[in-house]
């Protein structure tokens, strides 16, 4: 346990951000998977401008390292044109 009063600080903003940043992992996952079970190619292609833009946003909020959104929106572009 912290003992100091910057440490319990520093503690209870870990907790917070970590419980955001599993809620923003947990919405970029299901937009994934919208994108690759979307049944016909016009819905597919709105989620995927969709999940595209949210992992731009979450790479600029370090979330997420940028060739990781990178390979991501490359592998869904993929899925996208395949329907």
């Amino acid at each position: 346990m912290p003992q100091h009063k910057s440490a319990k600080k520093r503690t209870r903003q870990n907790e917070r951000r970590r419980l955001r940043n599993v809620s923003k992992r947990s919405k970029l996952r299901t937009s994934i998977k919208k994108v690759e079970t979307a049944s016909d190619k016009k819905t597919a292609e709105v989620e995927f401008r969709k999940t595209s833009s949210l992992l731009d946003r979450y790479t600029t909020k370090n979330l997420l390292h940028k060739n990781k959104a990178a390979n991501l929106k490359s592998k869904l572009s993929k899925v996208v044109k395949a329907k």
